[in-house]
């Protein structure tokens, strides 16, 4: 099996890859699609094909995908960038490389999404069967663009064998994400919570994903234990500000997903099950 991955030189395709080749079956080849070239020699040397150009040139995508039998689409904009990025990259670029896959006779096409599409909590954590109301919590078009792509894509003719894998807030392996946060966590409650995800175990779903025969339709991918906001604080070895125990948890089911079905359906374990867990065994 050929699969395309693009987004492979992002937070998560960088830590995604090297894995996936790692685990790769025999005679299984990964192809990963880089804006830069110098960027993508690390994928060449453990044994990538590296094809350069833009997602968002729509022929570009017709080159990446001829042969593909398989196409994980990691690419995202996230927070920071300009609503029109996030909206050209998350959206409208899937949905070209949806249909590109299309005409391609590509046969398989996950799609890496974020739990902040549910938007609001339900008072329990949340399951892949809930109505998804994304854009009213903090990250701007980030997820309302990946709503409209997996929308889309769901109702894209052609595109028959979809899976989607949803996204917590993943860290892990150097990424500075965990260090980042901190410039929002001031602001919140210090009951609010925040479901964590690490590299290695949103590379375990990811593959999963990819190559269960079985699986269809979205999955949560995520720890076991969402963090406060004092858990973030103290994980920095920073005070709490006081502020935040004078603040009132809105939402405190905000981004809590469930990962019953991939546990029960695809045998998802986290191999990381805590944020804790990797801080204790130098894993951050």
């Amino acid at each position: 099996m050929l699969t395309l991955v693009t987004g492979a030189t992002g937070q998560v395709g960088r830590r995604f890859v090297p894995r996936l080749l790692q685990s790769a079956p025999p005679g299984d080849e990964v192809r990963v699609l880089v804006r830069d070239a110098a960027r993508g020699e690390r994928f060449a040397g453990l044994g990538a094909q590296v094809l350069v150009g833009d997602l968002r040139d729509a022929e570009v995508l017709g080159k990446a995908t001829a042969g593909v039998d398989a196409v994980v689409n990691v690419a995202a904009a996230f927070r920071g960038v300009p609503d029109e990025e996030a909206w050209a990259v998350n959206r409208d670029a899937a949905i070209e490389l949806g249909r590109a896959a299309v005409a391609s006779g590509v046969r398989r096409f996950v799609q890496v999404s974020t739990g902040l599409v549910y938007g609001e909590g339900r008072g329990r954590a949340l399951v892949e069967g809930d109505e998804t109301v994304p854009g009213t919590h903090l990250w701007g078009a980030y997820p309302e663009s990946k709503w409209e792509a997996e929308r889309a894509l769901g109702e894209m003719d052609g595109l028959d064998d979809l899976r989607i894998g949803r996204l917590p807030f993943v860290y892990g392996d150097g990424d500075p994400h965990l260090v980042n946060v901190m410039e929002w966590a001031p602001n919140w409650p210090a009951m609010q919570r925040l479901h964590m995800g690490h590299h290695v175990d949103v590379a375990q779903g990811l593959r999963q994903l990819l190559y269960a025969s079985g699986a269809h339709g979205v999955y949560n991918i995520a720890d076991d234990a969402p963090v406060t906001t004092v858990d973030l604080f103290q994980l920095h070895g920073l005070p709490v500000p006081q502020e935040a125990y004078d603040k009132e948890t809105q939402d405190p089911w905000h981004s809590v997903m469930s990962t019953t079905r991939i546990r029960h359906e695809l045998g998802y374990r986290p191999l990381v099950p805590s944020v804790w867990t990797a801080r204790d065994a130098g894993l951050l």
